[in-house]
């Protein structure tokens, strides 16, 4: 995706379809789109972009869990949960994507980092989901 804030509603809105077609329930949905939002969101205001200006978000539904990841340049720092103020009007981001989370983490390879988050994504009876 192009490493500008119109990704953000792109990336929630395919993610959203994706998992309600495979019958993900509504309220994990709602977690793994605000979690994407965020990782794309820091992605964008704290590191480098890909090659050619992209940066790379994915999903992977597997049994009751979907991880999502954003791939980057890298930047000048490593992603950390920040402590701030109350009063402060950002940099919760990663705390969130913490609480949300089964767990989540940073890979780093030769092109940038990879930020990733495993999610619980529960499925309606009924609904297949992808196999493990």
């Amino acid at each position: 995706m192009p490493a500008a804030p119109a990704s953000v509603p792109v990336a929630r809105r395919r993610l959203t379809e994706d998992l309600l077609e495979v019958g993900v329930f509504d309220a994990a949905i709602s977690d793994a789109a605000l979690v994407i939002s965020e990782l794309l969101s820091n992605a964008i205001r704290h590191a480098r972009p890909l090659p050619g200006s992209w940066l790379q978000v994915t999903w992977v539904v597997a049994g009751d869990s979907v991880e999502v990841s954003v791939s980057d340049g890298g930047g000048p720092t490593h992603p950390r949960p920040a402590q701030v103020p109350i009063s402060s009007l950002g940099g919760r981001g990663l705390s969130i994507i913490e609480n949300l989370s089964r767990r989540w983490g940073v890979r780093a390879d030769d092109c940038g980092l990879t930020v990733w988050a495993v999610l619980p994504a529960p499925v309606a009876s009924g609904a297949v989901a992808y196999p493990q």
